[in-house]
C-alpha cells in the first residue's frame, strides 16, 4: 500500500470528495472505489447510466507522414483498416509476445493518431514507443493535462445528446469525434468497458470539475449516477473484458488471453512478439483464459485462487467477484488447454475448501441491442 501523501490525484479529486466518494489507492492513484455503494452503481449502469472518472489513464498523440506504418509495426491490430474518425482495441507486446499494455487507438487525421493507455502503464508505454520511434515522427504525451470521464449505460448516449446539444456529431461504435463545450475543445469516443453502450469524453484538466458537475446535472433526469472502481470491476468482469495486471501480463500472450481477434498475424508489418504468436498458433496453446461460474452459492472467487480437476491443479484465477446481475460468483482464470471447453467441471479452492465450478462461454452478460 502506497503512502497516501505520495498518491497521484486526478483533476477530479476534489469533486470526488464533494460527492462523498470513498477513495482508495489504485495503482498509485487516489481513486473513488464507490459513492453510495457498488451494487447501486452497478445497477445504475445496467439500467440507466453511470459516469466514471478515467482521468488517470494516459493520452498519447503520434503524428507524421508514416505514423500509420510505424504504429502498424508496433501494435497487434491492423492499423491500415482505420479510416479517419475510427478506433480499434489493440495490444502492445514485448519481444516474448507478452502484453505490455492493451489500449485503444483512434485515427484523428490521415497522419495523426490518439492512443488511450492504461494508467499504470503510462511510463512504460512512453519509453517503449520512444525506443522504437523513427526520426521525424511526432510523439506527444498529454496525460497530465488531459482529463476524461466514461459515460456508460443504456441511456448514456441520450444523456450525451442532452448535455452537448443538437450540434454534437455523435460517434458510432468505435468512432471518435471532435466538438466544443463552453468554447473548450473535447473529444467524444464510443468504446466502453462495461458491456453497455457509452461515450468517453476527453477534455482539458482545467475544466474537469465544472465539466463533471454539469454532466451530472444534465444526466439527473435520466438516472445518471457517479460510479467508482468497484462497480467498474464487476461490470467489466460480467462482460469478460480483461484487466491489465490481472488477466493480461507481460508473461501472457494475447492468444492465451483469447484476444486473437485483435491480433493480425497476416498483415505485412512485423510487430514485436509476432514470431512467438505465429509459433504458438502453429504448435497450439498449453493454457487459455476461460470464464467460469460457481455452481452453488458460496464465497466469490478471487485472484490467485487455484482450480483443480481431481487432485491435479489445472489453473489459477486472474479475476473474480460476485456478479450483481446474475447473483452468483464469476471469474476468469488461466487453465490447462484441455480444461478450457465450456461445460468442463472443475473445483475452486477457497480457503482450504473445494467448491464446484463450471467453465462457461464468454461473456457472462451481453446487453440487448
Amino acid at each position: 500500500m502506497s503512502d497516501p501523501a505520495t498518491l497521484k490525484k486526478t483533476a477530479l479529486f476534489a469533486a470526488h470528495q464533494k460527492l462523498g466518494a470513498r477513495l482508495v489507492d489504485f495503482g498509485g492513484w487516489h481513486m473513488p472505489v464507490q459513492y453510495v455503494g457498488i451494487l447501486d452503481e452497478h445497477k445504475a449502469v445496467r439500467e440507466a447510466a453511470g459516469v466514471f472518472d478515467i482521468s488517470h489513464m494516459g493520452e498519447f498523440y503520434v503524428s507524421g507522414a508514416n505514423a500509420a506504418d510505424f504504429l502498424n509495426g508496433l501494435l497487434t491490430n491492423d492499423v491500415s483498416k482505420l479510416a479517419v474518425g475510427q478506433g480499434q482495441y489493440t495490444l502492445m507486446l514485448n519481444e516474448q509476445g507478452g502484453v505490455i499494455d492493451d489500449l485503444i487507438l483512434y485515427r484523428l487525421h490521415e497522419t495523426e493518431f490518439f492512443l488511450v493507455v492504461n494508467a499504470s502503464k503510462i511510463d512504460e508505454d512512453r519509453k517503449w514507443i520512444l525506443k522504437h520511434l523513427p526520426e521525424g515522427m511526432g510523439f506527444f504525451d498529454k496525460s497530465e493535462s488531459t482529463s476524461a470521464v466514461a459515460l456508460q449505460g443504456p441511456r448514456a448516449v441520450e444523456i450525451a445528446r442532452s448535455f452537448l446539444g443538437a450540434g454534437w456529431p455523435e460517434p458510432k461504435r468505435n468512432e471518435i469525434t471532435g466538438y466544443s463545450w463552453n468554447c473548450q475543445s473535447i473529444l467524444a469516443a464510443r468504446t466502453g468497458y462495461t458491456g453497455e453502450d457509452g461515450i468517453e469524453l476527453f477534455f482539458d484538466s482545467e475544466i474537469a470539475e465544472s465539466f463533471l458537475f454539469a454532466l451530472l446535472e444534465a444526466g439527473k433526469p435520466f438516472g445518471l449516477k457517479p460510479c467508482g472502481l468497484g462497480a467498474r470491476d464487476t461490470l467489466r468482469l460480467e462482460a469478460c473484458l480483461p484487466l491489465n495486471g490481472n488477466d493480461l501480463s507481460d508473461k501472457r500472450t494475447p492468444l492465451e488471453a483469447g484476444l486473437s481477434f485483435f491480433v493480425s498475424l497476416t498483415k505485412d508489418a512485423s510487430f514485436p512478439g509476432k514470431d512467438v504468436l505465429l509459433r504458438q498458433k502453429s504448435e497450439g496453446l498449453t493454457e487459455k483464459l476461460v470464464a467460469f461460474r460457481l455452481k452453488d452459492k458460496g464465497p466469490p472467487p478471487r485472484p490467485h485462487y487455484l482450480l483443480f480437476q481431481g487432485a491435479t491443479q489445472v489453473g489459477e484465477v486472474s479475476s473474480g467477484a460476485p456478479s450483481p446481475t446474475l447473483g452468483y460468483g464469476i471469474g476468469l482464470a488461466y487453465v490447462r488447454a484441455d480444461c478450457a471447453e465450456p461445460g468442463t467441471s472443475l473445483e475452486l479452492e477457497v480457503r482450504g475448501t473445494r467448491v464446484p465450478v463450471e467453465v462457461v462461454k464468454k461473456p457472462f452478460y451481453k446487453r440487448a441491442h
